[in-house]
């Protein structure tokens, strides 16, 4: 059974004791009891602020939704939003008064997921003014298995903070150490290590219990499938926001399910299998409109490659729905689209390569990173 490193403190805890400790942590920062990280560290250390990412450190706010400062009702902490309005970085002054910032977030190992953007500005401001940060590492659900392109310079973003690939195969504790050391910064940086995890392990191996590191990832299915068709985040398909089954289900009212699932099967993608789907969104894109799309069913999850599924699949409803298919426009005027965000770079997916030529340039960058990546691994 895999021990996060919330559940190694014990082993660890002369790098706690007697220091002020900042926590950024959300819903999924727990034990294997499911006891929050800010609770054990309220009562056996002294926590003296708390950082909120997207979504609230208890979970509390929607995708997108504005985090507020606050005060945390359990345990009275002051809470400062990392997640605000106005910016999504760590400002210097908050880390006054605070020895040491601790981390302790389940993130999926996917290049969009922010909580890794939030880690790497609170590098950035430990770097800045010397404090120390403490990484309470945890398993990287979808192991070690790294997919898709390598975000280009020049297009960083808060979906897209660090040169990884879409899927990184690196814990949050291994890309901590890799912004460190490609960073060049000197802070002093630790990481409490998980016991029993490895690269080679998916999630149902670990032996803990699903937490939803966010209410748009209810299951490890959800996980599994996200690295892919996350990129419908970009276009005018519904992800599934607004469903039991976000991001595992992609359709509109445009598209003929059996059409579609008939046409994805007959691509033979290795470990899945397509279904004709009806649903009704009770939220995000076309809420309250009629949707037909596809369900994903992963039959082989070590065979099954997410970021080829999800790409395949958007440029079948490229080629079935020529006249509808459209990917979204810039939020603000002169921006990026959605799309380019999500590939950190230019839009590869608008018919100007082929297939073929997009899945090949990502091969070169995930063998690329794969290399890159090894030096940093902290697990076998």
């Amino acid at each position: 059974m895999v021990r996060n490193g919330i559940d190694c403190l014990e082993k660890q805890d002369a790098l706690l004791r007697g220091k002020r400790l900042g926590l950024i942590t959300s819903v999924s920062g727990v034990n294997r009891s499911l006891r929050s990280t800010i609770d054990l560290l309220h009562e056996k250390y002294r926590l003296t602020a708390l950082f909120a990412p997207e979504h609230g450190v208890r979970g509390n706010v929607e995708a997108g939704g504005i985090v507020e400062d606050d005060t945390d009702g359990a345990t009275g902490i002051p809470v400062y939003s990392l997640y605000r309005k106005d910016s999504k970085q760590m400002r210097e002054e908050m880390l006054e008064g605070i020895d040491a910032l601790v981390y302790d977030i389940q993130d999926l190992g996917v290049r969009y997921y922010t909580f890794i953007s939030t880690m790497y500005y609170a590098m950035q401001a430990c770097e800045k003014t010397g404090t120390e940060m403490i990484v309470l590492d945890r398993q990287n659900p979808l192991g070690g298995k790294v997919e898709g392109n390598l975000l280009k310079k020049g297009w960083e973003s808060f979906v897209g903070i660090w040169s990884v690939c879409m899927r990184y195969g690196l814990t949050a504790g291994e890309l901590a150490g890799m912004i460190y050391g490609e960073s060049g910064w000197h802070f002093p940086l630790s990481v409490i290590r998980a016991e029993g995890w490895r690269h080679d392990m998916l999630f149902p191996e670990t032996g803990n219990l699903w937490v939803m590191p966010s209410m748009g990832i209810p299951r490890f299915e959800t996980a599994l499938v996200y690295p892919g068709t996350c990129l419908f985040e970009g276009t005018n398909l519904s992800e599934g926001r607004g469903t039991t089954a976000p991001f595992e289900m992609i359709g509109a009212p445009y598209v003929n399910g059996r059409e579609l699932s008939e046409f994805m099967n007959g691509q033979k993608l290795p470990g899945v299998l397509f279904r004709p789907v009806y649903f009704t969104p009770s939220a995000s894109k076309h809420r309250g409109e009629f949707c037909q799309g596809v369900f994903l069913h992963v039959t082989d999850p070590a065979e099954y490659r997410s970021v080829d599924t999800g790409v395949t699949l958007l440029f079948a409803l490229r080629r079935l729905y020529p006249e509808d298919f459209a990917f979204l426009p810039p939020v603000r005027e002169g921006g990026r689209s959605g799309i380019e965000l999500l590939l950190g770079g230019e839009n590869c997916l608008d018919g100007s390569a082929s297939l073929e030529q997009v899945l090949s340039g990502f091969y070169r960058d995930s063998a690329e990173f794969e290399k890159r990546k090894k030096q940093y691994h902290l697990y076998g």
